[in-house]
């Protein structure tokens, strides 16, 4: 199951059913799972674990030393959960010191031609990412995200669940569960109703998420202010998206980006 060009550490763990095709590269601390695919020109390094079903396209590089100037060659990590796609020309780097060592992509996610994912980036399930797309180090993506082609997320950025990022965006605040966003410099554009659906929320509940954004929307407080403000919040207290979204807004470091005007 193993092309004979390609080189492979005798260290390495790698399930009898893999199937390695020409030119790749595995080091000695690479781990991988059952059913994963390595087409061609593909290299593995560092301490990398990769779960099973995982499909990957020629020039893939995965585990690489992270692009900073910190990094002195510690043991950090890169994990890998099952079924995933990438596509020609993947990047993931491994992690660092500065938060948990650790870059890491969930299940079923679709990675697609030429992405990076840098240093301690943390991918959820279900995301998809088009083309092109670059994110810094320490960048977060939660559940079924999707981020359209040519956008770049600068570092510490974090994408809600559920959220929907327009083609060629530019990110350098956090996005909202469930918003769709999009823009150079990203604005907020509205609430992503059909991934809603998707996930099988009420009409009433969707309804209530809009009311909400919208109220937020044309409010003279910031985000946060008003989300400070116990008299605003009562009518949506009992709807999960809308408590989900008041956490995220009330946590976050670098704020969320700005409405559209």
């Amino acid at each position: 199951m193993i092309h004979p060009s390609s080189l492979i550490d005798p260290q390495a763990k790698i399930h009898e059913t893999v199937k390695i095709g020409p030119f790749c590269i595995v080091g000695p601390n690479v781990e991988i799972g059952a059913n994963c695919v390595l087409k061609s020109h593909i290299v593995i390094d560092g301490h990398t674990t990769i779960g099973e079903g995982n499909i990957f396209f020629q020039g893939c590089s995965i585990g690489a030393p992270p692009q900073d100037t910190s990094y002195k060659d510690e043991p950090t990590r890169t994990v890998i959960g099952n079924n995933n796609t990438f596509r020609e020309y993947v990047s993931i780097h491994r992690g660092t010191l500065k938060e948990n060592s650790i870059t890491q992509v969930g299940n079923n996610c679709f990675f697609m031609a030429y992405v990076h994912a840098g240093h301690d980036v943390g991918v959820g399930n279900n995301v998809v990412i088009a083309n092109s797309t670059n994110f810094a180090g320490h960048v977060k993506i939660g559940d079924r995200v999707i981020i359209g082609g040519g956008t770049n997320i600068s570092q510490f950025v974090t994408l809600g669940r559920g959220a929907y990022i327009g083609g060629a965006s530019a990110i350098d605040r956090d996005i909202p569960v469930f918003c769709t966003a999009m823009g150079n410099r990203v604005y907020l554009k509205g609430i992503n109703i059909i991934g809603l659906r998707r996930q099988g929320y009420t009409k009433q509940e969707i309804s209530e998420v809009v009311d909400f954004y919208r109220t937020m929307e044309s409010s003279a407080l910031s985000p946060r202010a008003f989300v400070d403000h116990a008299e605003f919040m009562a009518e949506f207290k009992d709807n999960r998206v809308v408590q989900e979204m008041v956490e995220q807004i009330k946590k976050t470091e670098i704020g969320i980006a700005p409405f559209n005007s």
